[in-house]
């Protein structure tokens, strides 16, 4: 089989690469992660101007109209360059959920301003002590006369320190998950942002029967929610991938140049060993992860997919991380070397929409689904 980008994905491909590489190096991320907003605007623009953030919503609604492999192409890309843009927190995402459920007006207004990187949306789902994949949220939507109101508690938003607008779950009174739109300068929003481990932002809300905009009709989205998390949980497996092979060309690299003894660390057969484990657990992780792009593109929105996917891309994002600041020594645990960083952000993806023993816990759970084959004439 063909896994090879085509011309035009392989164009858009190094062309991001470029860009990433262009503003980033070791020196110019930690400058960033260390502002207050924790990415670059300019980077930001950039990236809006290339048509990178509007690539899989439809052309009439001001996007590219791309599909699942130019989203893995493009996060691969971020996660190689560990580019901290909320690419994927703050438009793909919740960019999903408003063209799945939204109305046509919605999607006419909002997306083209997430494409044109000019709005920032963010996904309000998780709330504290729930566990993925939980299905029952606490806050709730009342109606009062024509209006809605939210209360609840919403935490890690992701990158919900500098969104313009919320997508909010919420129980309906009729019972099902509803989606709602928030403006974070609505009134009963409290929002407390802070940093996550991975140097990026994130937030807690509290609402207080906040004025809120039902996003499409007022009904059960919990499917939209799903498919929303498969498809943001292959873009976080590319995302891995892209780290990954970065953590493995720079522990090799590594290997190679420093010496030890007067001859290079490449020379001692224990950590060349080692060293060739990390590549197989690279192919194992990348193999996964086209597995579940693939699917997304012949139309196959499957969480079991997605957590088979998400599971092997988990293990070798652990011990690949462990291995390379392991064999990197002291300069390994350094805020001026990038390989720490890598494994940061590595650990973050891991326990972001599932950790690997919650989606170990639901592939094994889901066992019972599948019919037992009888071998006959042993």
């Amino acid at each position: 089989m063909n896994f090879e980008l085509d011309t035009e994905q392989d164009m858009l491909r190094a062309t991001v690469r470029d860009l990433l590489a262009g503003a980033y190096d070791v020196e110019a991320r930690n400058r960033v992660a260390e502002s207050d907003l924790g990415w670059n605007r300019d980077v930001w623009k950039q990236l809006a101007e290339l048509g990178v953030l509007g690539l899989p919503f439809a052309e009439e609604h001001g996007g590219m109209g791309a599909g699942p492999v130019e989203v893995m192409a493009v996060m691969t890309e971020i996660g190689r360059a560990l580019a901290p843009e909320p690419v994927l927190d703050a438009v793909y995402l919740p960019g999903w959920l408003i063209a799945e459920v939204g109305s046509e007006e919605q999607r006419s207004e909002i997306l083209p301003r997430l494409s044109e990187g000019t709005t920032l949306l963010a996904f309000a789902h998780d709330e504290p002590g729930s566990r993925w994949p939980h299905t029952e949220v606490a806050t709730t939507a009342v109606r009062d006369g024509d209006a809605w109101e939210l209360s609840g508690r919403k935490n890690p938003v992701l990158h919900g320190d500098c969104a313009d607008t919320f997508v909010v779950s919420a129980q309906l009174p009729t019972g099902g998950v509803g989606l709602f739109l928030v403006d974070a300068g609505a009134d009963g929003l409290t929002r407390t942002s802070y940093r996550t481990n991975d140097e990026r932002r994130g937030a807690q809300l509290v609402l207080d029967d906040v004025v809120a905009t039902p996003l499409g009709e007022v009904a059960d989205a919990s499917a939209a929610i799903t498919a929303a998390q498969v498809r943001a949980q292959a873009a976080l497996c590319a995302e891995a991938v892209g780290a990954l092979d970065s953590s493995v060309q720079l522990t090799t690299n590594y290997l190679k140049q420093r010496k030890q003894f007067g001859v290079p660390l490449s020379m001692f057969q224990a950590l060349t060993h080692r060293a060739a484990d990390m590549y197989v657990l690279y192919e194992l992780a990348s193999s996964m992860s086209l597995y579940a792009t693939m699917a997304l593109a012949d139309g196959i929105v499957d969480p079991a997919i997605a957590s088979r996917a998400k599971l092997q891309v988990g293990r070798s994002a652990r011990k690949i991380g462990q291995e390379s600041v392991q064999m990197h020594g002291g300069i390994g645990v350094t805020a001026e070397h990038s390989i720490g960083h890598y494994l940061s952000r590595l650990t973050a993806i891991e326990h972001t929409l599932g950790t690997m023993d919650d989606h170990l816990r639901v592939l094994s759970g889901g066992l019972k689904d599948y019919d037992l084959v009888e071998i006959t004439g042993m």
